[in-house]
């Protein structure tokens, strides 16, 4: 089989097209002949190397990824209701099923979490085994492949960490960071259908006057020197309810600056860099939190999926490559050019 692999750390040329075993299925799993795949920052970190994850070479990137069945392991029918042919998307936390956090539920706090393309090989690739639990049929009568790729792993992150952990409500004011890429987009959906007030924050015009055409309330350039000072003023000095921040180094202080008394900071990612300095005294002053939350479990898996597929939340594709062209998709989402997500098409 095809896949885009890599055999070392570093920038996008270390992207290779390989030609691979296709893989077989064990007891309880499936194999998918993938049709899309969709890119994450993730991708662009695995690649880079993450300190204290090794990996298996050649190691396979991509954890979004839609197709159809291809085969079926053993007990999969029994159990799962599958059938070979039935398009379906992946879901990209594994989970042992065992552990305490999953007997509570909470896969995503698993004692050996993994998410596909992470720390096992991924979805840039024309098949991929993966336990049957982690499929799920889509309708490919109302969306194409490359949508139901693109509406996986950054849905399934803001749901949680918007909803579920950052507990926003209807009437709340929340400031988005860093609109344009796949978690922001996902979040002002959510936001919007939660019935929240949306700010939202961009390095580009043109990306702030889409997310006012879908919906958000009002915007502010994060290259404008004082932005922070705009939104406070804006808020008439009392502070936004949420922030989103997955930016990191760059904003998060002035995020936690622009809170409302009691407000909460939601974070599942520092993509300018993973520290801060914070100043102590207004978070406990203001009775600030700030909230951690990665992935999700499986009855959030549940939920976003059947928005998705309701069309009530709707993955916004940006630009689609063919899988030969990964060097040259990586280029264009570490250049930030995207609004929503960037797919490969697989043949």
């Amino acid at each position: 089989m095809l896949a885009v692999g890599l055999e070392s750390h570093g920038g996008p040329d270390v992207l290779k097209l390989l030609d691979l075993p296709v893989p077989e299925p064990g007891p309880g799993e499936v194999r998918i002949r993938l049709k899309a795949a969709a890119l994450n920052h993730l991708d662009i970190f695995v690649r880079e190397g993450i300190p204290g994850i090794r990996l298996s070479y050649p190691h396979i990137l991509g954890s979004d990824g839609a197709g159809v069945v291809d085969a079926l392991g053993e007990g999969v029918v029994e159990a799962f209701g599958l059938s070979e042919g039935d398009p379906v998307v992946i879901n990209p936390s594994l989970s042992c099923g065992r552990c305490r956090f999953c007997k509570a539920g909470e896969h995503s706090l698993c004692e050996h979490y993994r998410i596909i393309g992470e720390h096992v090989s991924g979805t840039y690739a024309q098949y991929i085994v993966v336990p049957a639990i982690n499929v799920k049929h889509f309708p490919a009568d109302r969306m194409s492949f490359e949508e139901a790729a693109a509406g996986i792993l950054t849905y399934l992150t803001a749901w949680r960490m918007l909803v579920k952990r950052g507990r926003l409500a209807p009437g709340e004011r929340v400031l988005i960071q860093g609109i344009g890429g796949g978690v922001a987009q996902a979040c002002l959906q959510i936001a919007l259908l939660v019935g929240a007030e949306v700010w939202v924050t961009s390095g580009s015009p043109s990306k702030l006057e889409k997310a006012l055409a879908e919906g958000a309330s009002w915007g502010v350039l994060y290259t404008d020197e004082d932005w922070d000072r705009q939104v406070w003023l804006r808020t008439g000095k009392r502070g936004v309810d949420v922030v989103v921040d997955c930016s990191g180094t760059a904003t998060f202080s002035r995020s936690l600056k622009l809170l409302r008394p009691g407000g909460r900071l939601v974070t599942c990612g520092a993509t300018t860099g993973p520290k801060a300095e914070v100043d102590i005294r207004y978070i406990f002053w203001r009775q600030l939190e700030i909230i951690g939350s990665t992935m999700s479990n499986m009855a959030e898996f549940e939920e976003v999926t059947d928005l998705l597929f309701s069309g009530k939340l709707k993955p916004r594709v940006d630009h689609v490559f063919s899988l030969e062209e990964a060097q040259e998709a990586h280029r264009y989402l570490e250049a930030g050019r995207h609004y929503g997500k960037v797919v490969l098409r697989i043949p």
